[in-house]
């Protein structure tokens, strides 16, 4: 797996101040996508246990809310199975810490009704994550004002709920 950038003082992609790990590799191709370079599997850096030690060091201030992953694409196969190894030691190291994970993919159609029929590691992956950001970028659906998301078709879903419950919960920022 590789990554385009890894942002160690992040306040655009969730709340509190975030590390933001920038994965390559997409297969959606959103229409002006603003991280078209990240669609290229093999751009930017290898992801390595360097790298996952470089995260769990900065995540390590108290200031630090949690770890965001964005992309590229987190959830094409080969990126959750990249991804794994930091979820877990994140998760472990840091579970007071949320992850907050963006995905073109729609959680409900295609996460949970096709991925995680077809391969253990979505479940996984899933059971590390506290939000999730849903849906295709959509520029004709664009909102300046969307906090953490770039198209009203997007989601903001409480994970560990939505699994608990088996539907769909929404996260709503607080007043």
């Amino acid at each position: 797996m590789y990554y385009a950038a890894l942002k160690k003082h992040d306040i655009a992609n969730g709340t509190g101040i975030r590390v933001s790990l920038f994965v390559s590799g997409c297969t959606h191709h959103c229409k002006n996508c603003f991280n078209q370079e990240t669609w290229d599997f093999h751009y930017g850096k290898e992801f390595t246990a360097t790298t996952i030690d470089e995260i769990l060091d900065a995540l390590k201030p108290s200031y630090i809310a949690g770890l965001s992953i964005l992309g590229g694409e987190p959830f094409e196969y080969s990126n959750q199975q990249g991804l794994l190894p930091l979820l877990r030691k994140v998760k472990k190291t840091y579970p007071q810490k949320n992850i907050w994970c963006y995905t073109g993919y729609l959680y409900d159609r295609d996460i949970i009704d096709n991925m995680c029929s077809k391969w253990e590691e979505t479940k996984e992956f899933l059971s590390y994550i506290d939000i999730l950001i849903d849906g295709e970028y959509i520029e004709e659906l664009k909102q300046p004002n969307l906090l953490f998301r770039g198209s009203a078709n997007q989601r903001s879903i409480l994970v560990q709920e939505s699994l608990q419950a088996g539907s769909l919960v929404f996260w709503t920022p607080p007043d």
